[in-house]
């Protein structure tokens, strides 16, 4: 089963300083049939203005992943932890037990954009952690790259939960081909360009789709496209 939400079903915002989309239920939205994919909870894709960021808050047992798009996002929080990070760059939070952290934009000329990502533990009660990671931008070219999974590499930023995030390009007339095993699910969520799902649906930028019992999955560019795939249990 494949279900499209299109970018106009998204819950978009602005609030000056702070600019996007929330594709499940997060904030001010609330949606009770759309709180969920399996164990995610959150896709947000954000625009801070320069200068502007997230004070001090908190959370407690959430996996939290943030992947930087374009310009710098700036992580404080009180285990210590201080990081910066631009394109290529992976930031995850495991709140555990709890943490308090901060995120802004360090630049004072240029916004940046991520991607938000919230998944629930394996575990509850854990240890807060916190992890950094990049990726080579190049290998993105043609390829579904593993940039966060349950185990860690040189270029894996590793997550307490059994889920693995990708992120691909594909030129126009280029597929992208994906495969996992039965009984999993997989969120798709559209950065950029138009892409072809099993050659039926369109997915535009802001699109995402949520599958559920389909193993192989072929995705298709129209144009140059940039994708984020999760392989979800």
């Amino acid at each position: 089963m494949i279900q499209i939400y299109p970018a106009e079903a998204a819950h978009r915002f602005d609030h000056g300083w702070l600019k996007g989309s929330h594709v499940f239920s997060f904030g001010e939205y609330y949606d009770p049939g759309n709180t969920a994919f399996g164990p995610m909870r959150v896709c947000n894709d954000d625009t801070i203005a320069p200068g502007k960021g997230f004070g001090a808050h908190p959370h407690s047992d959430m996996e939290i992943v943030s992947i930087v798009l374009s310009g710098r996002l700036r992580h404080e929080d009180n285990l210590g932890n201080v990081a910066e990070t631009t394109f290529g760059g992976i930031q995850r939070m495991s709140a555990g037990t709890g943490a308090i952290h901060t995120e802004h934009n360090p630049s004072d000329t240029e916004p940046v954009r991520l991607l938000q990502l919230w998944f629930m533990p394996l575990a509850r009660g854990t240890v807060p952690s916190y992890a950094t990671g990049r990726f080579d931008p190049a290998k993105l070219e043609g390829e579904l790259l593993p940039v966060v999974s349950v185990a860690r590499s040189e270029s894996v930023v590793d997550i307490a939960q059994d889920m693995t995030i990708y992120l691909g390009r594909a030129a126009a007339g280029q597929e992208l081909s994906f495969s996992q095993e039965p009984g999993r699910r997989v969120f798709i969520y559209g950065i950029e360009g138009k892409l072809s799902l099993q050659g039926e649906q369109l997915l535009n930028p802001g699109d995402s789709a949520r599958i559920e019992g389909i193993s192989e999955l072929a995705l298709a560019a129209e144009e140059d496209a940039f994708v984020m795939v999760i392989d979800l249990p």
